[in-house]
């Protein structure tokens, strides 16, 4: 047996249960048939949560029909899902069908995985969802607006306050491009200053929906600190003090593409703003070391590069310069605004740019036992033993401070484990927070 098999106890799912759209009945999966897994997914990188739950469907249902044919399920049915792991942290969500998928069949069962998604995830699909008004104001508002209106959602918003106006038309696009679009053009309050600490990011979790600085993000708290040895005791006797928790299989993705790195402008990047009003263009060239002052960061140090290519090397972007277009107000008002810039692209584009890039440059993926207190977005604190055979002492580069990408709960009848993907912009360690 693995080291996660033996320290992964199993949890609780307590509920998976599918109204038919017509309404006239329900079936709670558990108990229905053999309960194979559940999977949960959350990510920076996806607009909403996602569920796939597989079980033995044997055919249990009136005049011997599968739980599909009885329901029957066709996709969009409602379905509420329970769970907790071996702590009580409890996950309760109200998703909807997206995808039934038959894996196995023989005489007396069907294996199936069923997809389960976000009300928003199918509403961001409607016509009647798309986003056409003008928006006046700050970034932050027209996200709520999207998210209320739009995908009519009711959960928690947890939006960031921007420092920035923008102006636009919505031009029928779907709201959640929309609001990534959005994400790339904001810079938060606490910033004080555009063009330092561009970049937001779009994303659900259990808790409902984010629209959050990288910033923000990096300038968090830790909320658990974790550590890898090749113990299996899942139960915390050996754990030495200061930690929440043992990582139960651990890899580094160390990777380095310093041609990659520079194509996508994750050390420096190059901006050709062209005004077609006056016939001129200006070049803004920045490097990620120049502005580092105004960055928060989750490593140490941003990565030392060799001189010869301090300026030679830079994601090349071309933009028109957003003068005079839609200024708010009356006619007079539209007149004398008509010299302003409707977004800043000079002081805050670059900046957006080399930010995401660097949210990727150190990497680790961990397994721990299931912890469903987690979520994407937070921040951990893992520490890792050297790579000499019996070294005791803590890896320097490698553990420290990460931003959880990625998450993965696995549930099965005999094992709970949570799966996360870790990101930082930065090498290097800084102390534990606490």
């Amino acid at each position: 047996m693995s080291n996660i098999a033996k320290a992964a106890e199993s949890s609780f799912v307590d509920k998976v249960e599918i109204k038919s759209n017509k309404g006239d009945k329900s079936v709670n999966l558990i108990g229905f048939g053999a309960f194979v897994n559940m999977m949960y997914y959350e990510s920076l990188m996806q607009d909403t949560v996602k569920v796939v739950y597989t079980f033995e469907d044997t055919a249990k249902g009136e005049v011997g029909k599968t739980i599909i044919e009885d329901l029957p399920i066709v996709g969009t049915e409602e379905v509420n899902v329970k769970f907790k792991d071996n702590n009580d942290n409890k996950i309760k969500l109200k998703l909807h069908v997206n995808n039934v998928n038959p894996l196995h069949e023989d005489a007396r069962k069907t294996t199936t995985a069923i997809t389960l998604v976000s009300e928003e995830f199918l509403h961001n699909e409607g016509a009647d969802a798309r986003v056409n008004i003008r928006y006046d104001g700050k970034i932050s508002d027209h996200a709520q607006k999207i998210l209320k209106q739009n995908l009519k959602s009711k959960k928690k918003l947890d939006i960031e306050d921007t420092n920035n106006n923008l102006n636009f038309v919505g031009n029928n696009k779907k709201p959640m491009y929309t609001l990534n679009w959005l994400s790339k053009h904001a810079v938060p309050t606490e910033a004080g200053q555009k063009g330092k600490t561009a970049g937001f990011l779009f994303f659900e979790t259990s808790e409902g929906f984010h629209f959050k600085s990288i910033d923000a993000l990096m300038n968090q708290k830790q909320k658990k600190s974790y550590i890898y040895n090749e113990s299996p005791d899942s139960g915390g006797s050996k754990l030495p003090a200061g930690y929440d928790g043992k990582v139960l299989d651990q890899s580094s993705s160390n990777l380095i593409d310093a041609r990659e790195k520079y194509k996508m402008g994750a050390y420096g990047t190059r901006l050709i703003v062209f005004d077609p009003f006056n016939c001129k263009y200006e070049v803004i060239e920045k490097t990620a070391e120049e502005e580092k002052k105004g960055t928060k960061l989750a490593g140490k140090d941003l990565p030392k590069l060799n001189s010869k290519f301090d300026s030679k090397f830079y994601r090349t972007t071309y933009m028109l310069l957003d003068t005079g277009t839609l200024p708010e107000g009356s006619v007079q008002q539209q007149i004398d605004k008509s010299g302003e810039q409707n977004f800043e692209s000079k002081d805050i584009y670059n900046q957006a740019v080399r930010r995401y890039n660097q949210l990727f440059s150190s990497n680790q993926t961990i397994t721990i036992p299931g912890d469903f207190s987690l979520h994407a977005g937070d921040m951990i604190h893992i520490d890792v033993p050297g790579l000499r055979s019996g070294d005791t002492e803590i890896n320097k580069e490698f553990g420290g401070l990460y931003i959880i990408s990625d998450l993965c709960h696995y549930i099965s009848p005999t094992e709970t484990y949570t799966k996360l993907n870790l990101v930082r912009d930065s090498f290097g360690r800084k102390p534990k927070s606490r």
